[in-house]
């Protein structure tokens, strides 16, 4: 039980190498541990050495010279100027002269070692229109003062939530404006499970690639479908994640779909004939011949390393052959690379062969429709699929298409609606400010397409007597 214990605990211990997320009121950051590394959020700088050890939700107070020190947790009490508050704020007029402090003499405060929370009761104790204020009033005159000159820090531990508030609130474009309410649902619509095979097509900066991979907890598979020349994974690097969790992950370029369901793209042709690359559209040799192009490359590039040394002594030439040496260990390395990218390309080919994966979740800024219709088929029958969209014009599109083609029931596009709300004494109402819209979700269940329905609609007429039988009632 003590071990288990202690696992948990240093599951919930902030250390160094992880990935964390800074919040401060509503403002978030995602950085990674490292002692003596400079961090700068909300204006402010400061070193994440003194966090190592502690657990996360712990919140931190920048002290002098940009160390973290554990803020103890104390019950707020309300000041007593509070009690004494006016009956309204009619005669309170804004003319920058109720506060006596000027800010050389903030700064001076600051400079005597003065911290957060003694600055803003000097701020009270000096303003000519505190007491006049109603209750309410001086209250949000001291969270705004708070807010101000206490710098109160948090280092949260990663998850799909906090990085979809992250994102929506500093960088909604990079996730096509995906709330995270509505990136619930879609985990919830798609069925996401440990243990399934899930194909992810992704533009959000791999937020929703790293929300399918912490619901599935390592387990199963997850083939990332991408455009261009390399998957985006910014968004799933911050999550954190072991490296267990990155051995089911797959990618597949989106370029080479049609010539997986055409049966061009097999293991054996791979090996035979190459690659095509989806970034440049020329074709990616094999290993062999990649090997022997870029040994060729290197031999018009340059002499011969070994002339060079034998025939030579001085610094130049010497420079000249250590040239050479980093040359070599350049194309090294990039056999390498190839041969890895060629390995990662045919395991997930060798996935979607098999044409029987558990859902598809598709989240981009591209139109849905013609890649709803191509990887709709590696789709085991009864298997759930969800598509997000920012606008619902491509979704009603989408929508269209599959009641025409068929292999899809229970299509429902749907939209969800959050608000947001102050729950004060005597203040609960919704908050002003909130999120127009979280974007729209096409989802269904795919289906064994019958031949009859295949065929289109056709029209079907009354047997004869019963169509006699109309004929004379209308007569």
């Amino acid at each position: 039980m003590e071990e288990n214990g202690e696992a948990v605990n240093a599951q919930w211990t902030i250390k160094e190498g992880d990935h964390v997320v800074l919040k401060r009121e509503d403002v978030f950051k995602a950085v990674q541990v490292q002692k003596k590394r400079k961090i700068i959020f909300e204006k402010q700088w400061f070193f994440l050495d003194n966090a190592i050890g502690e657990l996360y939700g712990t919140n931190f107070e920048v002290a002098s010279g940009g160390t973290l020190q554990p803020r103890k947790v104390k019950h707020e009490e309300n000041p007593q100027e509070t009690k004494e508050a006016g009956m309204d704020n009619r005669n309170i007029v804004d003319d920058g002269r109720s506060q006596k402090l000027t800010r050389d003499d903030i700064e001076t405060l600051k400079e005597q070692g003065l911290k957060g929370k003694e600055i803003v009761q000097q701020l009270i104790e000096n303003s000519t229109t505190f007491r006049d204020k109603t209750e309410f009033a001086q209250e949000k005159y001291i969270k705004k003062k708070k807010k101000k000159y206490e710098s109160d820090i948090t280092v949260l531990k990663p998850s799909t939530r906090i990085l979809a508030l992250m994102y929506h609130g500093r960088e909604p474009g990079k996730i096509c404006h995906l709330r995270y309410d509505t990136l619930a649902q879609m985990l919830t619509l798609g069925n996401i499970h440990a243990g399934s095979k899930v194909i992810v097509f992704d533009t959000c900066a791999g937020l929703v690639l790293g929300a399918v991979m912490e619901r599935m907890g390592g387990y199963g598979s997850v083939i990332q479908m991408y455009p261009g020349g390399g998957p985006v994974r910014a968004a799933t690097d911050s999550f954190g994640f072991p490296a267990h969790f990155y051995q089911t992950l797959h990618e597949f370029p989106l370029a080479k779909v049609n010539a997986l369901l055409a049966g061009a793209l097999s293991l054996e042709s791979e090996e035979k004939s190459g690659l095509e690359d989806s970034s440049t559209g020329a074709r990616e040799l094999p290993q062999k011949t990649v090997s022997e192009a870029v040994e060729r490359e290197a031999e018009h590039s340059s002499p011969d390393v070994e002339a060079i040394v034998v025939t030579s002594e001085g610094p130049e030439d010497k420079s000249k052959a250590e040239r050479e040496n980093q040359r070599e260990l350049r194309v090294q390395e990039k056999k390498i690379k190839l041969e890895e990218k060629r390995k990662r390309l045919l395991a997930a080919a060798s996935l979607l062969e098999g044409r029987n994966a558990d859902g598809l979740i598709i989240a981009s800024r591209f139109h849905p429709c013609p890649v709803v219709l191509s990887l709709l088929k590696f789709v085991a029958p009864s298997r759930p699929f969800v598509i997000y969209c920012q606008y619902k014009e491509p979704l009603i599109e989408c929508y269209t298409k599959l009641r025409e083609q068929g292999g899809a029931i229970s299509l429902r596009l749907s939209e969800t609606w959050l608000r947001h709300y102050q729950i004060l004494p005597n203040r609960t109402h919704p908050k002003l400010l909130m999120s127009g819209g979280g974007g729209y979700l096409l989802s269904g269940t795919t289906v064994v397409m019958d031949t009859a329905k295949s065929l289109g609609p056709q029209r079907v007429e009354e047997p004869a007597p019963k169509r006699q039988k109309l004929e004379e009632a209308n007569v």
